[in-house]
């Protein structure tokens, strides 16, 4: 029976330089040698690949190598379930995480490893007021229980991000770049991550991301106008924008945006079968619309006069002769082939140009496709009265009067980014939640198409000052909790998921062995229990999840076998059984009955089972369960 201790891989979160010395190891066996990459070798490897010049393009400040390094720091600490705090805690598929983002993230990395659809993260944006700056590199969820008021420390210490400081940027830039490059690693092959950010930081930002993800994933920098009026915080210009960065993985595709009111009214026919359309013109515009850049598309289409109707062939009836002639008279060219002109040339309609001796011919552009309405490809501006800060401000004061001091994001501006990101069942994560306008606007959408999008919110619970809601986390659960109620209201008959389940960083569950502390004999005695004493079965079992790759919601069911507790995980991926006690005669059949349950689920795959290692009287008991588990075919048996 193997153990899962504090030292082992499963008590830490995944370790990505190791994970990356291994890929690294399957492309190229030869430049690594006991673990190390040989430089040399994988220069002579890459060949003239290698830049090696002391300039060369890109973005650097002091401090990168350490933010680069944190990224690939595992995190050693835990999220610990409340239920108390959650909303609908037994059936929602939506998290909201109390915690140091950072932390949060490197915890998720095994479980939500290329699992999320959509990130959409609104920064604290640089403009010189404090920050909370992690002083404590080795032992971070320590230095987040201090500033959080968890444990003794300093209390809250706080950096002063003035430009006169030195390093405006480039605290700015450390803070951000580590969860960026843990942000990619989540994000699925056809994800898409959308980042807020104002002119002081947008062009580092972006600079970061081209690092990150890539270049050629860049898929556009979105103006996203908020006031109208403009903002009176510059000498020259009353700013009146912010920016939406857009990076999307080799294999997204957009799904698009809902039509406008105008753009719906301009589908003013309908056919035979009803089905409402539009007419657009068949000759091809913009780039290579001519017929010496695309011979091909330039051909003749005969029509009747009278009823502009048409076909490939001229005919008595059939006499007008059109090509794609342009409004100069220069020769232009269709957009469409021979062929699949010929194919729909039943459903084209000419019209002549009045006043002109030219002809028009005409297509139609249906407003449903495969039974889906037509969506807009989105723009490179976004601008309206839903998507001002006054907009957003009011909606976050109509669920919680106390929030005057804030300035959330509009709901209507991430339901836009998620319509056009996520199906209906995906999945999206915002690292910097805030006051969870995020939340809502998923919540919103699934209300409005019956989706079952789910999200997962991650915020530090920094103080406020307010009864209401003393951390920016109770904000959080407050404001998704108001507005569930007012969307249950709305639409009763609903049976949408406006439920949380609430998760806070902590410590890991599991004791750490420390024989540096002054009493040994206590040191030993702690070791043979390996579980913290003021730690529930719950908040073991869920950590356990995300060091075996699970997901947090994943299905759990508990029964009772031998008068002792079993959680079935996953459906009999994984089974858990902490009791304090497992006395000798208890061993077979309990084993028994796991095994039992175990067929009678029948999961695909291997299936894992673990037990707490201080329940056993002595290794020969362990040594038996295992063998009785391993004879019904349960062979990975574990303890902690």
């Amino acid at each position: 029976m193997q153990k899962i201790t504090a030292q082992s891989d499963e008590s830490k979160s995944a370790d990505l330089l190791a994970e990356n010395i291994d890929r690294l190891k399957e492309l190229f066996p030869e430049v690594v040698t006991e673990g190390k990459v040989d430089f040399e070798v994988l220069k002579q490897v890459l060949g003239g690949a290698v830049d090696e010049r002391e300039e060369r393009y890109g973005l650097n400040w002091h401090g990168k190598r350490k933010a680069r390094q944190l990224a690939l720091t595992p995190s050693t600490g835990a999220l610990r379930p409340f239920p108390d705090e959650s909303v609908d805690w037994n059936t929602s598929q939506n998290m909201v995480i109390e915690g140091d983002n950072l932390e949060v993230l490197k915890l998720l990395q095994k479980s939500y490893a290329r699992r999320i659809k959509l990130i959409y993260i609104d920064p604290p944006y640089n403009t010189g007021k404090d920050f909370v700056y992690p002083d404590n590199f080795q032992d971070s969820i320590r230095n987040y229980l201090e500033i959080t008021g968890q444990v003794s420390g300093n209390g809250h210490r706080m950096s002063t991000n003035t430009e006169a400081s030195g390093r405006f940027h480039t605290d700015w830039l450390n803070m951000i770049y580590p969860r960026i490059k843990l942000a990619h690693n989540l994000l699925s092959d056809d994800g898409v991550i959308f980042a807020s950010c104002d002119d002081n930081e947008v062009n580092n930002l972006r600079c970061i991301m081209n690092e990150v993800f890539g270049e050629e994933c860049f898929a556009g920098q979105i103006c996203v106008v908020n006031n109208l009026k403009g903002r009176n915080d510059r000498t020259h210009i009353a700013t009146s924008h912010e920016y939406l960065l857009i990076y999307s993985m080799h294999d997204f595709e957009s799904l698009g945006l809902p039509l406008t009111s105008k753009q719906l009214s301009e589908y003013k026919h309908a056919d035979e079968d009803g089905l409402k359309f539009q007419w657009r013109d068949l000759r091809k515009r913009g780039g290579a619309d001519t017929r010496k850049a695309r011979p091909n598309l330039y051909f003749p289409i005969y029509a009747d006069p009278g009823s502009g109707e048409c076909s490939m062939e001229r005919s008595s009836r059939f006499s007008q002769e059109i090509y794609p002639k342009k409004s100069d008279e220069t020769d232009g060219c269709w957009r469409w082939g021979y062929s699949r002109v010929k194919q729909a040339v039943q459903t084209l309609q000419a019209t002549k140009v009045e006043n002109k001796d030219r002809w028009n011919v005409s297509y139609r552009v249906y407003l449903e496709e495969d039974g889906q309405e037509r969506v807009a490809k989105p723009k490179s501006t976004w601008f309206g009265p839903e998507l001002s800060t006054d907009a957003a401000t009011k909606s976050l004061r109509s669920l919680v009067p106390q929030a005057d001091a804030f300035t959330p994001k509009p709901v209507e501006l991430i339901k836009l980014v998620a319509y056009q990101s996520m199906d209906t069942d995906d999945l999206c994560l915002d690292f910097f939640a805030g006051s969870g306008t995020t939340g809502q606007a998923i919540m919103e959408l699934n209300q409005q198409d019956s989706g079952n999008r789910r999200f997962i919110l991650v915020q530090l619970p920094e103080r406020t000052g307010q009864e209401a809601f003393p951390t920016i986390a109770d904000l959080t659960k407050l404001r998704l909790k108001r507005a569930a109620e007012n969307l249950r209201e709305q639409s009763p008959l609903l049976t949408a998921d406006y439920g949380f389940r609430v998760f806070k960083l902590d410590t890991s569950n599991i004791r750490a062995w420390d024989a540096i502390g002054e009493d040994l004999p206590k040191s030993l005695l702690d070791s043979v229990e390996h579980i913290k004493p003021d730690r529930s079965e719950q908040d073991v079992l869920f950590e356990l999840l995300l060091k075996l790759g699970l997901e947090l919601t994943v299905p759990i069911e508990s029964k009772t076998i031998e008068s002792k507790t079993v959680h079935s995980v996953g459906a009999g991926s994984v089974f858990v059984c902490l009791t304090p006690k497992i006395a000798r005669e208890d061993l077979e059949p309990l084993a028994h009955g796991i095994a039992s349950w175990h067929q009678e689920l029948n999961p695909a795959g291997e299936t894992q089972v673990v037990f707490r290692d201080s329940a056993f009287a002595d290794d020969v008991s362990k040594s038996n369960l295992t063998a009785i588990l391993q004879q019904h075919g349960l062979e990975n048996v574990r303890s902690l």
